[in-house]
């Protein structure tokens, strides 16, 4: 580190730091080559990167992800699944304070194969993205937590905020989701 950094400077300098901030923030590509991205509120309502309501069922309120990342409207990004096979698992309130999974989120992490798992929006959950077919949702209670299996109709609050060294690629599901119902 330069001598001008602080003791406690974790990057050299503001260059190496928002480097460090965007690699970690890396969505995969087969999620932003699909034209199904929306912007949201903050109590999760999407919206078409105009700001106006969209719909997770009307391709036509939907749009490509760096039309979606360049709006300003609403709170967040938001990826639409229309039952084409990628899907995602929501776990909610799967890490404790210090960021670690608890024991039941932790089991299922272990179970998925490599394959991409992001951080949600409360900092408490996780989003594991992948193939498999879910033709319906479901909310499945596990020991200890709780697990919302999405592939269609819905859209999904994406962060970008890569949960430890998980890959920026999408495995199959399709065994794991089998394992949860």
């Amino acid at each position: 580190m330069p001598l001008t950094a602080r003791a406690d400077a974790r990057y050299c300098s503001t260059r190496c730091r928002v480097a460090a901030h965007r690699a970690r923030r890396t969505v995969p590509a087969e999620l932003t080559s699909r034209p199904r991205w929306v912007r949201h509120t903050a109590r999760k309502v999407p919206l078409t990167s105009t700001g106006d309501i969209a719909s997770s069922t009307d391709a036509s309120t939907w749009s490509r992800h760096r039309d979606a990342v360049r709006s300003t409207a609403g709170a967040g990004l938001g990826f639409v699944l229309n039952g084409d096979g990628v899907v995602c698992l929501d776990l909610d309130h799967a890490l404790d304070g210090a960021g670690i999974p608890l024991p039941w989120a932790q089991s299922i992490l272990d179970s998925a194969p490599d394959t991409w798992v992001e951080v949600s929006r409360s900092g408490t959950g996780l989003h594991i993205w992948g193939h498999g077919d879910l033709p319906h949702g479901r909310r499945i209670t596990t020991s200890g937590g709780s697990v919302e299996l999405y592939g269609t109709g819905r859209f999904i609050a994406v962060t970008g905020e890569t949960f430890g060294d998980t890959p920026r690629r999408l495995g199959d599901l399709s065994a794991l989701i089998t394992q949860l119902l």
